[in-house]
């Protein structure tokens, strides 16, 4: 009888998840075991009874959160309704990737393992706790764990006789095969394959709306060691709908120097047009191509070569390389011993996917077009937080955009892949058309008029609060209190003269810190501090809701948590914000108070 069949199903919300279970896939397959690999919403999840086999490989995201696609899994799971022995014939085990900085680490996976026992699943082996902070990554835990899980495996499901493990240096046939077209085809819609201008239904990841660019203005000063867009596009028409705290999904593109250079690099012809094929049943064409498509289409739109690769990148790319040194030293970047060495070599100066294959030149030139998708991960859409309210600007959606640049050992610096994109692009010179998608975010706002709203947002993090002070200003909310910060009034004080009108007409408190001004740095958690009377009196009295934005702040009230200064203490009654702990942890932080209790 053939070994039964392993499901993987993982929870990502960056990729690390989805790369964890594809090496999954990859050594099961080594292993002679059918194995399927499954974002755990895209899995009919009813079917987990008669799964015999699951390893779950999912990430903790925010303070305890599930990732995006495995929200509805999650919510399912969970139903207090579940007979107690649905899942008593599946073996399972469940693989984490967190950050040990979070005061949730791992939660997600803590909680799926311990929720799996309850409904009568056998756990092969503990969670594994994989840990970003580690000075090898999650690797350092992911890699003994993935040792004894394959012991337990084969002790369950040996091997059929006469059948022996693929060794790690022969490579698995390809997913995909590219079938090349001897004569471009008559008609190709490759601008329209994937995207709309016209959509039928609510745009999406699968069909994003084409939105022409109207306007894309550096709004810092000349002087300003940072360039930050404020952007906006048309989207009359799109079927779009937002409100405050939602965020706009933008699909961006590699450079044209980059999709030529890496054409050179590989030997392929970026006109060339193929049509992709799957080597197996059941597995689907990536639905962002079209088909045919042409080669630059799919370096410049599909193939992240822009990102730090990972260490899968390095085990395949062994296993494809003819030239005995090149292969060598990539066999040592994907050994367990080398991490140290790779981390050195790739994480820290953050070195590119083409950045590697140019210095790996034999290996690069013999890299069958086949591997291309199974080589390269796709690029993933970008997420900004709508800086915009449809009752103020009909038809228009607004981003502020803080363009990444930065140098590390490296000649040229590095450059996050959407912001420059975007920065690059002119709407002067003509028709620009991004793709793009809403959905909902993490900061909901009260309904009621009279609530008051503390919203804490330093530089490019005041973005999601100026659609919120838009839209509840048009609706005659009262009560909105914002802490601003940035550098120099005159070089980063977004919407300056919005918010002092705004002040003038009495529908917003504005409460500023500029921390190059004076000789002593001041920040938004020392204005708060001063105005701890008045915001506790919000909190405490009236009801107030609280919101922090910004990645900065929200890591200064995790690295305040074990330690609240000062001795007064306060019952915060009503609470709303983002990630649960940090807010709590920075109020308290800023204004010397410890909480003793609040609620959401």
């Amino acid at each position: 009888m053939p070994n039964p069949g392993l499901l993987v199903l993982f929870g990502s919300q960056t990729g690390t998840a989805q790369d964890v279970s594809e090496r999954l896939g990859r050594e099961a397959r080594r292993r002679r075991l059918d194995c399927r690999v499954q974002a755990l919403d895209s899995y009919p999840v009813v079917n987990l009874i008669n799964e015999p086999l699951v390893i779950f490989v999912c990430a903790t995201t925010g303070q305890g959160d599930p990732p995006d696609n495995m929200k509805s899994f999650w919510k399912f799971l969970f139903r207090k309704n579940l007979p107690l022995t649905s899942l008593c014939q599946m073996d399972f085990a469940v693989l984490g990737l967190g950050d040990s900085s979070y005061a949730k680490f791992n939660f997600v996976a803590k909680k799926l393992h311990r929720r799996l026992l309850q409904l009568g699943g056998s756990a092969l082996l503990p969670v594994c706790l994989g840990d970003d902070q580690h000075e090898l990554g999650p690797d350092a835990a992911v890699d003994p764990w993935l040792h004894e899980l394959w012991e337990k495996v084969l002790r369950l499901y040996p091997i059929l006789p006469g059948l022996d493990v693929i060794p790690p240096g022969v490579p698995l046939p390809s997913t995909f095969t590219l079938r090349f077209l001897q004569e471009a085809p008559t008609a190709c819609s490759e601008e329209q394959h994937a995207a709309t201008t016209d959509p039928a239904n609510t745009p999406s990841e699968l069909q994003p709306f084409l939105a022409p660019m109207v306007t894309n203005q550096r709004v810092t000063g000349p002087s300003h060691f940072q360039d930050v867009r404020l952007i906006e596009f048309d989207i009359t028409g799109s079927r779009l709908s937002f409100s405050a705290g939602s965020v706009v999904l933008i699909q961006p593109e590699n450079t044209d120097s980059h999709v030529r250079r890496f054409c050179e690099v590989l030997g392929l012809d970026p006109d060339q047009y193929f049509t992709l094929q799957a080597r197996e049943p059941g597995v689907s064409c990536p639905v962002q191509l079209p088909q045919p498509c042409m080669l630059r289409h799919l370096v410049a739109r599909y193939l992240d070569i822009a990102s730090v690769p990972r260490r899968s990148f390095f085990e395949l790319l062994a296993c494809l390389s003819p030239h005995e040194l090149e292969r060598e030293k990539l066999q040592e970047f994907s050994s367990a011993q080398g991490q140290e060495d790779l981390h050195e070599y790739c994480n820290r100066p953050r070195r590119t996917i083409l950045e590697v294959l140019c210095d790996f030149p034999h290996t690069a030139a013999a890299i069958p077009p086949d591997y291309l998708l199974d080589l390269i991960p796709r690029i993933r859409p970008r997420a900004f937080s709508i800086a915009s309210s449809l009752l103020v600007h009909p038809s228009r959606l607004q981003i502020l955009v803080a363009v990444v640049q930065y140098q590390t050992r490296l000649r040229e610096p590095r450059r996050g892949l959407c912001s420059s994109w975007l920065a690059s692009l002119d709407p002067g010179k003509g028709l620009v058309r991004v793709p793009l998608w809403v959905r909902p975010g993490g900061l909901t706002f009260p309904k009621t008029p009279d609530t008051p709203v503390i919203m804490v947002g330093p530089g490019t993090g005041v973005a999601p609060f100026r659609a919120a002070v838009q839209e509840r200003v048009a609706q005659s909310m009262t009560g909105n209190i914002l802490f601003f910060g940035c550098r120099w009034r005159d070089q980063d004080f977004y919407w300056e003269a919005e918010w002092r009108g705004l002040e003038e007409r009495g529908c917003l408190v504005l409460i500023t810190a500029f921390s190059r001004e004076q000789e002593q740095k001041v920040y938004v958690q020392h204005r708060l501090r001063e105005s701890g009377p008045l915001v506790w009196e919000l909190l405490d009295r009236q009801g107030a809701f609280f919101y922090l934005a910004g990645r900065k702040v929200a890591s200064l009230a995790l690295s305040q948590l074990p330690t609240l200064p000062g001795s007064s203490r306060c019952c915060v009654s009503r609470w709303r914000h983002g990630p649960e702990g940090p807010c709590c942890a920075y109020v308290a932080h800023c204004l010397g108070a410890i909480i003793i209790s609040h609620s959401i």
